[in-house]
């Protein structure tokens, strides 16, 4: 499907950057409501150069078991941020029941899953980078100290 550039070996190697990236990556696209999540990780990643394995596998943060959390959480902070009172909205696991809530709750969720992917990406960029960073200020250190 994406042809020869996932044939790029910086997409399969760790480093700071492709790691933080791929951080970023799979952590916003775990918080979208959408099927297919897998492949705009992988689309994402090959476009901003991140690591491709970290990026899919972060995904699945929001799991069958995780998702009525996650998304309900992202239609409770969609509903706030758009100022809208939240329905109260009885969850049924029926292809029924989604397509007949999906009219009432679509824009709170997709407004609040946006959000809560941004702010996920952008933490976990900044953490991974920071751990990453701070990994190699020590070693730096212990090499120092064994030299003098």
């Amino acid at each position: 499907m994406f042809g020869s550039w996932v044939e790029e070996t910086h997409l399969w190697q760790l480093s700071r950057t492709t790691t933080a990236k791929a951080f970023a990556i799979g952590l916003y696209c775990a918080m979208l409501p959408v099927p297919g999540q897998m492949i705009i990780s992988t689309a994402l990643a090959i476009v901003f150069s991140a690591n491709i394995p970290l990026s899919f596998s972060l995904i699945f943060i929001t799991n069958p078991l995780t998702m009525p959390a996650v998304y309900f959480a992202a239609y409770k902070l969609g509903a706030w941020i758009l100022g809208t009172e939240p329905l109260d909205v009885e969850f049924e696991a029926s292809w029924t029941w989604f397509t007949q809530s999906l009219d009432e709750i679509w824009i709170p969720l997709l407004v609040g899953s946006q959000v809560m992917g941004l702010v996920c990406a952008v933490l976990g960029y900044w953490l991974i980078d920071m751990m990453w960073r701070n990994a190699i200020r020590r070693q730096w250190k212990a090499r120092q100290k064994r030299r003098g």
